[in-house]
């Protein structure tokens, strides 16, 4: 057995020794979510430049920093590296890290386009150490329920599935957000920020897509950010997504951010044997869920919402919720570390979201159906 093979299971009872490259969200929700996990050791912090890195590194006491992610990535004194930076990013420093031979967590999009996020795939499965595309929305205390119902064959053979979220992210009215947002490009628009969570979450429930059409749309030409200047906007505010999944379910994913005094979404799902109804975002959440033949229709099914391991309390709002999240999918993602597969989305997942986003930029372009 080789090197790389001995490599892939950590030792019994070893905490994980973590770095992470991006301190923006990575200081936000990565950082949060790992020490959460006691099997994790958040040991070191990578970003552009100190002035980023110290604020961070004394909130946290983290005494190991660097300003080199090439070097940082390679470093033999860490067994999983979180990528935290920008999409154009990605590649280089997962795939560098992977070929180090270190596990590997990168955030959403997975890259820039799906021709990258293959790239990626491939060296996890020549690596064949453990990789996570992060899709944490699925372990929110909105989502996860669903996930688990759909899992446990509350629906039976699915019919139809709808999914509508709406925000006023880049409605006149809201204050702008950092360039890159609305650069294509650089990874931005809300297929890439909102939309491939969703594509993650219902391929993972209801199987391989095989064809879709979509219409997706930039509503505005451009915006001024906040220190005045004006940036073309490149990037996708709207968009819906019509996706036949290998189940024989049809899949309808809708998007906007233009609503102004919007912030929320709406999940509907059908099947032979029942229904499944749920709302969240800034408003109440609710989930209701009914039985075929049941003639009390819709009911409150009152699960318990899952806590972690740890016990460690947070509150249910931004970021900290998706620290939250993130941090149950963690507990669920170790079992990879000794080579067990999991339900946690892999660089494989994360290819099969852009490969999706791509199809229904083709599909809006005028493609008509496109095969995926």
């Amino acid at each position: 057995m080789g090197d790389e093979e001995e490599r892939v299971a950590e030792p019994t009872g070893a905490r994980i020794r973590v770095g992470v490259v991006g301190v923006g969200w990575g200081a936000l929700v990565h950082v949060p979510a790992f020490r959460a996990v006691p099997e994790f050791e958040v040991v070191g912090l990578c970003a552009r430049s100190r002035s980023r890195l110290d604020p961070v590194a004394e909130r946290f006491g983290i005494t190991d920093l660097s300003t080199d992610w090439e070097s940082f990535v390679r470093r033999d004194d860490l067994d999983l590296v979180v990528v935290a930076t920008p999409a154009s990013t990605h590649r280089d420093m997962a795939v560098a890290a992977l070929e180090s031979g270190h596990h590997v967590l990168c955030e959403k999009p997975l890259a820039t386009t799906a021709a990258e996020a293959a790239e990626m795939a491939a060296a996890a499965a020549r690596s064949r150490r453990a990789t996570a595309t992060c899709f944490e929305l699925t372990w929110t205390a909105d989502r996860l329920p669903v996930t688990d119902l759909v899992a446990g064959g509350f629906l039976g053979e699915p019919y139809f599935v709808r999914l509508a979220q709406s925000g006023a992210y880049w409605h006149p009215t809201h204050k702008a957000q950092n360039a890159w947002m609305y650069d294509l490009e650089a990874g931005g628009g809300y297929l890439n920020g909102m939309v491939v969570h969703d594509i993650d979450w219902v391929c993972r429930m209801f199987g391989e897509p095989r064809a879709l059409c979509a219409d997706v749309r930039s509503s505005i030409d451009e915006v001024t950010l906040r220190d005045g200047s004006t940036v073309p906007v490149t990037g996708d505010d709207t968009s819906v997504v019509l996706l036949r999944m290998e189940s024989g379910a049809l899949v309808e994913l809708s998007s906007s951010v233009v609503g102004a005094h919007t912030a929320g979404w709406r999940f509907e799902a059908f099947g032979r044997e029942g229904t499944i109804v749920s709302t969240g975002g800034r408003g109440p959440r609710s989930l209701r869920v009914g039985a075929a033949g049941d003639p009390e229709g819709l009911v409150d099914p009152r699960v318990s919402e899952r806590v972690a391991r740890s016990g460690v309390a947070w509150e249910e709002r931004g970021a900290t919720a998706m620290a939250k999240a993130q941090a149950l999918m963690l507990e669920d993602w170790l079992p990879a570390f000794g080579g067990e597969p999991t339900r946690v989305p892999t660089f494989h997942d994360g290819w099969r979201a852009q490969r999706v986003i791509e199809a229904a930029r083709e599909s809006s372009a005028g493609a008509g159906w496109v095969e995926i």
